[in-house]
């Protein structure tokens, strides 16, 4: 008897979980404007924002457009923010017109061996130091004033692309500090070529300027892979490196984080945020294709996943769910996650009261029939996900390539590195094949070449499976020995 009663009140919550998500499901199909949606697209991807690039004048009309829209359906203001704006100071870095180090017989030139990735220019000799990783334990004992810090590139268990860059300019800050002159960091990294990294790096950089108006100290990396010119130094063999790098130029400019807020209706549920958040810049301008077409539009990357944001806005601010929704569109993901870090380092909200991110990023698509999501099966929340999906027929999958490491290669690694547990929703596909490739980071990633239908598809179930987050009467938790457990127990302060 005991038992036939726990089937049937399993049994009625399953019911009822339906018929709520079912409730969910078609408030978002009154509510939704495909032809307005459709529209922000068309503009966010469009030829006159010229790819979006975080280091050019267009950005800032895309981050008004979208701040426009959160003023428009009537989500709020967040104290603290300057309007819709989180303001973040960048510095932007190009490399230079001449970029040569000398160590023993060998010469390393920019570009070939060689990239200045920060700081002025310099000349002369100057004295070396071998400090491992160059982390705070590494200078104990050793004098480097003067000199030029010489370590491993990145840090131990810190070696994705985006590990590598926020590593370095940790490393960069605080050999400045320790009165260091420069920084070389050895690359040495074979799972990531050094052919991708210098024609990525061999540009224009953005960073975080951590010390506003303070020049920062010469930012190095010499590619090493068998490790002979660090063990050369670090046994004596070379003290000294002799640099001769010139038309370094340095200036700040800011970017804007798009941030806005709903508050939810439970008194108690609502001081708890659900983030949504997708980044809004792309790669710019560059190489063209071989229809002459060198704007990089970006719809799928990630022009998509901002409309699913701006849409969030419209749907939750006439629809606001028990918890609080925190919108974010970041800048500078292209440039190494940079907005979204920027945020989790200078929260707006306790991050302790943000229970959940779910992210939009995106390479492109190869199956309308499902939704990736990049992270699915990690968390306690998998469940809402799967089921706002289905309810409009899309199935939700796990990432089918992990090899390709895209969990830590886009903004929700920031938060899930916090504790946040953090999934991307992406658009669906079953392999990072040709027909991702042919899209990714390339000319011909427009509106135009997008099936509009699905798109219609993604959105909705984004809201669904928002709304079911926002509303469940649990909070979201990392699964029993996810590597994030234990510093999400730590941020939500549980035993």
């Amino acid at each position: 008897m005991i038992r036939e009663k726990i089937s049937l009140l399993i049994l009625a919550s399953l019911f009822s979980f339906t018929a709520f998500c079912q409730n969910g499901k078609e408030a978002i199909e009154a509510n939704f404007n495909e032809r307005a949606s459709i529209s922000h697209f068309r503009f966010l991807a469009s030829d006159e924002l010229m790819g979006r690039d975080p280091i050019r004048p267009e950005i800032d009309a895309a981050a008004r457009y979208i701040a426009e829209q959160f003023w428009k359906y009537g989500a709020k203001e967040i104290p603290g923010a300057n309007g819709y704006y989180q303001n973040i100071p960048f510095r932007l870095s190009s490399p230079p017109s001449m970029g040569e180090v000398i160590l023993g017989d060998h010469t390393f030139s920019q570009g070939d061996d060689l990239l200045v990735l920060d700081g002025p220019s310099l000349a002369g000799s100057y004295e070396l130091v071998v400090l491992g990783f160059g982390l705070e334990k590494d200078y104990e004992g050793k004098d480097v004033q003067g000199k030029i810090v010489v370590t491993n590139v990145g840090a131990p268990n810190r070696l994705s692309p985006s590990d590598l860059f926020a590593a370095g300019r940790e490393k960069t800050a605080l050999a400045k500090q320790k009165g260091a002159i420069g920084i070389i960091e050895i690359y040495n990294v074979p799972t990531v070529p050094w052919a991708l990294v210098s024609n990525f790096l061999n540009r224009t950089q953005l960073t975080v300027d951590t010390n506003p108006g303070e020049e920062s100290i010469p930012y190095i990396w010499l590619r090493d892979l068998s490790n002979t010119q660090i063990n050369a130094i670090g046994k004596g063999e070379i003290t000294q490196a002799k640099f001769n790098i010139a038309g370094k130029v340095n200036r700040s400019i800011i970017g804007k984080n798009v941030v806005a807020v709903i508050e939810g209706t439970d008194p108690v549920l609502k001081n708890e945020y659900v983030m949504l958040s997708a980044h809004y810049d792309h790669i710019g301008v560059g190489r063209p294709n071989a229809e002459g077409d060198s704007i990089y539009n970006g719809a799928r990357d990630n022009a998509v996943g901002t409309v699913a944001v701006i849409n969030a806005a419209r749907y939750f601010a006439q629809n606001p769910p028990k918890r609080s929704i925190l919108l974010c569109a970041w800048t500078a993901e292209e440039k190494g996650l940079l907005g979204s870090a920027y945020f989790a380092e200078n929260p707006l909200v306790p991050l302790n009261q943000i229970i959940f991110n779910l992210n939009i990023d995106n390479a492109g698509y190869n199956d309308t029939s499902i939704v990736t999501v990049v992270g699915l099966g990690r968390t306690s929340a998998d469940h809402l996900i799967s089921e706002a999906t289905a309810a409009f027929g899309l199935e939700a999958i796990a990432d089918p390539s992990p090899e390709q490491g895209l969990y830590d290669r886009s903004d929700n690694v920031n938060f899930a590195r916090k504790g946040i547990p953090a999934p991307t929703f992406s658009l669906g596909f079953t392999a990072f094949d040709d027909e991702i490739s042919r899209h990714y980071h390339q000319p011909s990633d427009e509106v135009d070449s997008f099936d509009l239908d699905y798109a219609v598809l993604y959105w909705k179930s984004y809201l669904l499976s928002a709304e079911n987050i926002a509303n469940w009467s649990e909070r979201p938790k990392w699964n029993e020995g996810d590597k994030y457990e234990e510093v999400s127990k730590a941020l939500y302060g549980i035993k």
